[in-house]
C-alpha cells in the first residue's frame, strides 16, 4: 500500500510569515491551521494560507525535504512558491494538487522546480 506524505508551506498573506511542515494528511493539517486548533507559531501569526505543497511516497524523503527547505534563505522559499503559485492562492480552496518530488533530484543546491512533476 502506498502512503502519501506532504511537505507544505503556509503563509499569513502574500510575502508574509511562512511556516514549513510535513504531514500524512494535508486536508486535516490545513484545517487545523485554519481553525487555530494548535497553539503556537502559526496560530500566533495567523499563518493559515496553503501556498506550496509537495508530495512524497516515503516519509524519510519528506522529512529530509522539510529540513532542507527550513534551511533555505527566505528569498529561495519565495521563489519556490512563486514558480508554481505566483499569486499566492490558497491551494486548499482549489484542491490539494501537489507536485511529486523525485528524491533522486533533491539537493540543497537545487532551488528550482525542474525536479517537480504535477500529479
Amino acid at each position: 500500500m502506498q502512503h502519501n506524505y506532504y511537505v507544505y508551506i503556509m503563509a499569513s498573506q502574500r510575502n508574509g510569515t511562512l511556516y514549513i511542515g510535513v504531514t500524512n494528511d494535508i486536508e486535516r493539517r490545513v484545517a487545523e491551521h485554519k481553525q487555530g486548533l494548535i497553539e503556537g507559531f502559526t496560530k500566533e501569526y495567523g499563518v493559515n494560507r496553503l501556498v506550496h505543497l509537495e508530495l512524497f511516497f516515503n516519509i524519510n524523503d519528506a522529512i529530509r525535504r522539510e529540513k532542507q527547505l527550513k534551511k533555505w534563505k527566505r528569498e529561495w522559499k519565495v521563489d519556490l512558491i512563486e514558480k508554481l503559485n505566483p499569486d499566492w492562492i490558497d491551494l486548499s480552496t482549489i484542491g490539494f494538487k501537489a507536485p511529486f518530488i523525485d528524491p533522486q533530484m533533491m539537493d540543497s543546491r537545487v532551488r528550482g522546480n525542474d525536479n517537480l512533476k504535477i500529479l
